[in-house]
C-alpha cells in the first residue's frame, strides 16, 4: 500500500464527499485511474491519489469498503476540533486594527477568576505584582480549596554573595508583603536553586512563562508577570485549550518538585537556617 496515504489524507472534505458518492454508485471504480479521478479531484494530486486508491483495491478492499474508508476519514475530522477553536492568540501592544486578538491582561484575568480547582503559573520577572495577581488572590478567597502553585525566578542582585537560603528568604519576605495582596491566601511558591549559583558562570533561571488552569487550559507568553509586560510591551501568546498538553506540563514540573531539581520558598529557607 502506499505509504501513509499521503494524497488521501490530502483531500478536502468536499473531495472525500465526492469519491465517495462516486464509488458507491458505480461511476468511478477498479482500476481506478488518474484520468477517472480527474472528474472528482485536482489533477494535481489525481496520479498519487489513483497510486494509493488502486493499492487499497489490490489489498481486497472493494468500492464500497474504499467509500467507507472515506467516511470514517470524514467523521474523523468532523469531531476533531478546529485549530481557531483550539488556540486563541493573545498579544499586548499598539492597536493595528489588523487583527481582533486578545488582550493579555485581559485574558489573564480571566483565566484566574475562571479556575475552579487549580492554578500553575511559572513566571521570570514579578513587579507591581499585587495589581497583577488581585484577580487571582480575590479568587482563592472566593474559592478555598483553589490550589495555586508558582514557580517563580530567584536570583540575586548585583554583587549579592550571601547564603542562598538568605536570598530565597528576603525573596519570599518581599513577595508576600510587596507583590501579594494583603489579607488573601497566598499559593506555594517554588523557585529554581540553580538560579542562585555563586559564579554567574553557573546561573540557570526560571524563564517560563506559562499559566495552567483546570488541567485543560494553558496560556504560554513571551508576557512577565509586570504590569508593563501586561499592558503596554509587545507580546505574544497563545491559550491552549488542551488536557494533554496541561497535564504534560503540570507534571513535568511535578516531577522537578519530586527530584529537588525546583524548591518551596518558605520550606527551602526555614531548612537552610536549621
Amino acid at each position: 500500500m502506499a505509504d501513509n496515504l499521503t494524497f488521501l489524507l490530502s483531500l478536502s472534505d468536499d473531495d472525500l464527499k465526492n469519491v465517495g458518492a462516486a464509488l458507491r454508485s458505480g461511476r468511478l471504480g477498479p482500476p481506478l485511474r488518474s484520468i477517472a479521478l480527474q472528474r472528482f479531484v485536482s489533477s494535481a494530486v489525481s496520479d498519487g491519489l489513483a497510486l494509493e486508491l488502486q493499492s487499497l483495491h489490490e489489498q481486497g478492499f472493494g468500492a464500497v469498503q474504499i467509500a467507507m474508508l472515506l467516511d470514517v476519514l470524514l467523521k474523523d475530522r468532523s469531531q476533531r476540533p478546529r485549530p481557531e477553536e483550539t488556540f486563541d492568540l493573545v498579544t499586548t501592544g499598539p492597536v493595528t486594527g489588523v487583527t481582533a486578538n486578545r488582550d493579555t491582561s485581559v485574558v489573564v484575568r480571566e483565566l484566574f477568576a475562571s479556575a475552579e480547582e487549580s492554578i500553575f503559573i511559572a513566571g521570570y520577572a514579578v513587579y507591581q505584582g499585587q495589581r497583577v495577581f488581585q484577580a487571582l488572590a480575590d479568587r482563592m478567597q472566593m474559592k478555598p480549596g483553589l490550589k495555586v502553585q508558582m514557580f517563580l525566578d530567584v536570583r540575586r542582585g548585583p554583587g549579592d554573595t550571601s547564603a542562598a537560603s538568605e536570598v530565597v528568604r528576603h525573596f519570599g519576605d518581599r513577595f508576600r508583603q510587596h507583590d501579594w495582596p494583603p489579607d488573601r491566601p497566598f499559593p506555594e511558591l517554588f523557585y529554581f536553586p540553580a538560579s542562585l549559583e555563586e559564579r554567574s558562570a553557573e546561573r540557570a533561571a526560571m524563564h517560563a512563562k506559562v499559566i495552567v488552569v483546570d488541567n485543560d487550559r494553558v496560556f504560554i507568553s513571551s508576557a512577565n508577570f509586570t504590569e508593563a509586560a501586561q499592558q503596554r510591551n509587545i507580546e505574544v501568546g497563545l491559550v491552549i485549550r488542551s488536557k494533554v498538553l496541561a497535564d504534560q506540563l503540570t507534571k513535568h514540573f511535578a516531577s522537578m518538585v519530586a527530584e529537588g531539581a525546583l524548591r518551596t520558598v518558605f520550606d527551602s529557607a526555614a531548612r537552610d537556617r536549621t
